[in-house]
């Protein structure tokens, strides 16, 4: 069983799904015969076909517009936007269509789709390319919004939103795409959809993240363990539906709870985990959740991106900070 990274995660779970059903399709612009924008698609086509893997034009809508007719008909297809800031023109598709098709049809038909984006900084990327607006995604009902942290997380839960039959929007962190590797066995076993995971256990505070954020919130708790302090940390990874008491177990625990992501702090799904906790766990906090986010301006270019995105030593501030309160 080989080590692979993300990106090679999502090209083993998006072979093993065409394998197991020939309802599924994978579409989008360069996926074929160049194999995607990362490569996540490298090799599809030669495997499955054309008819299976299909490059379409530099037209999103009309991805999105093709993903929900298919859907709709019985097919499974899996759609890549090459980058988030891309994604913006399938909004009509996803909000109008493929959220509401159960429900305009009194649940005679579903739409199984996939739409996979990669998204966020930290790899210097032009304007367009480095966007982290998922909580924009997660406001429409009827969607799922899926967020990998790790090569096996993608695995399973790509499949997982595959199979499942309500379009699911599934967000690759870019900068998370070849970070490191991991053993992933090719065994066809998904992993829960709408569910946190909890990374490490710990009593005195809940790190609560998602996405390439994950590896700036696990080096805070390793270095909050050196000086004593024992740190849960949690991947949220669906964004919606959003497992809301797993994190309210763990501040049932803890008392105290920084968020962290990637995305603007304003109106951040962050806010809604934070609305959450002050709703329903505000007798167990010993201290006011915290935020830690990028400023609310427009990604920087190139090297600025550094500092622009949440580095460890502002979670560790911040951390430190809610642990000291009293």
């Amino acid at each position: 069983m080989p080590e692979i990274n993300l990106v090679g995660a999502v090209t083993q779970a998006l072979a093993r799904a065409m394998e197991e059903d020939e309802n599924v399709v994978v579409l989008g612009e360069d996926v074929g015969l160049n194999g995607g924008v990362f490569r996540a698609t490298d090799g599809l086509q030669e495997r499955f076909g054309e008819k299976r893997v299909l490059d379409t034009p530099l037209a999103e809508v009309l991805i999105a517009g093709m993903s929900v007719g298919m859907a709709a008909q019985g097919m499974r297809p899996v759609a890549e936007i090459q980058f988030m800031g891309f994604g913006y023109s399938c909004l009509d598709q996803l909000v109008n269509h493929a959220s509401r098709l159960r429900n305009r049809t009194r649940g005679r038909l579903s739409c199984p789709m996939v739409m996979r984006m990669p998204y966020g900084g930290g790899i210097h990327a032009p304007e367009h390319h480095s966007e982290s607006t998922e909580a924009m995604f997660a406001h429409i009902p009827g969607l799922r919004v899926v967020i990998p942290s790790s090569p096996a997380r993608a695995y399973g839960l790509l499949l997982a939103a595959i199979r499942n039959d309500d379009p699911v929007v599934f967000l690759e962190p870019t900068r998370a795409y070849r970070a490191y590797k991991e053993m992933v066995e090719d065994d066809g076993v998904a992993l829960p959809l709408d569910t946190c995971f909890v990374l490490r256990e710990g009593t005195d505070v809940t790190l609560v993240s998602w996405g390439a954020m994950l590896k700036e919130t696990l080096e805070t708790a390793e270095t909050l363990a050196a000086d004593g302090i024992s740190a849960e940390v949690i991947d949220v990874a669906t964004l919606k539906p959003f497992d809301a008491e797993t994190i309210l177990r763990s501040v049932e625990k803890t008392g105290r709870c920084v968020i962290v992501q990637e995305a603007t702090l304003t109106a951040g799904f962050s806010s809604e985990i934070a609305a959450h906790l002050a709703e329903h766990g505000l007798m167990s906090l010993l201290s006011p959740v915290r935020r830690v986010a990028a400023p609310d301006v427009i990604m920087p270019l190139a090297r600025m991106e550094k500092h622009y995105m949440p580095q460890t030593n502002r979670i560790l501030e911040t951390t430190r900070e809610v642990v000291a309160f009293s």
